[in-house]
């Protein structure tokens, strides 16, 4: 498949490059800063550019089999970059025929809200986590409003790991709290797996050991 990402040079997204280069789909890395991606390969095309600015999604997007977005900013930031970045995605998307949208969003958000542990709830969430999940909250609408063919994939906390492909996915329950957490490995390998599959088309899938 022909795939972009935007987030390209965070943890999940340089590792959806990897996996996805490996098994040998085309992947566009759209960035701000291409420095940080030193990897060369004859299927990775790496693309700069702003995704607040159209032009370039557009070119980025245009052609492409499926889009995956892994767009993050830090804890504490208030800028809603996640919200405004998918909206310009998902017009761009709309506009030049691609359907497929990938989408990483946290578990928590919408309905997912009732997995979390108390501590998460009324301490974590308020204290550090509110503008994360307030800028997922409202990604997350506009990526249900679209016409696409979207997945919206809910992971739990994340932890240093190995990609095992060995993870919960689609529960609705947490049957032991602790265990709400997952390696950014794993989290890519399940988004990637997401581009070709409908078992979860137009679904909120959590995603967990």
């Amino acid at each position: 498949m022909k795939l972009v990402i935007f987030g390209a040079t965070g943890k999940i997204g340089r590792n959806l490059i990897d996996q996805a280069l490996s098994q040998g789909h085309q992947v566009t890395a759209f960035t701000r800063t291409p420095d940080k991606l030193t990897e060369i390969h004859e299927n990775l095309r790496v693309k700069q550019g702003d995704v607040l600015d159209s032009a370039s999604v557009r070119d980025a997007v245009r052609g492409q089999d499926g889009v995956l977005c892994a767009l993050g900013m830090p804890l504490m930031n208030k800028e809603g970059l996640r919200e405004k970045g998918t909206n310009i995605i998902i017009q761009i998307m709309e506009e030049v025929g691609v359907k497929r949208l990938v989408c990483l969003s946290g578990l928590g958000a919408g309905d997912s809200w009732s997995i979390l542990p108390l501590h998460y709830k009324y301490l974590i969430v308020p204290l550090f986590m509110r503008h994360l999940y307030a800028d997922h909250e409202r990604q997350e609408s506009l990526v249900k409003k679209s016409l696409l063919d979207w997945i919206i994939v809910r992971p739990g906390s994340f932890i240093k790991g190995a990609q095992t492909g060995q993870y919960r996915h689609g529960f609705t329950v947490a049957d032991e709290p602790a265990r709400l957490k997952v390696s950014h490995e794993d989290v890519a390998h399940f988004m990637l797996k997401q581009s070709a599959e409908n078992t979860y088309l137009r679904q909120t899938p959590a995603l967990s050991y």
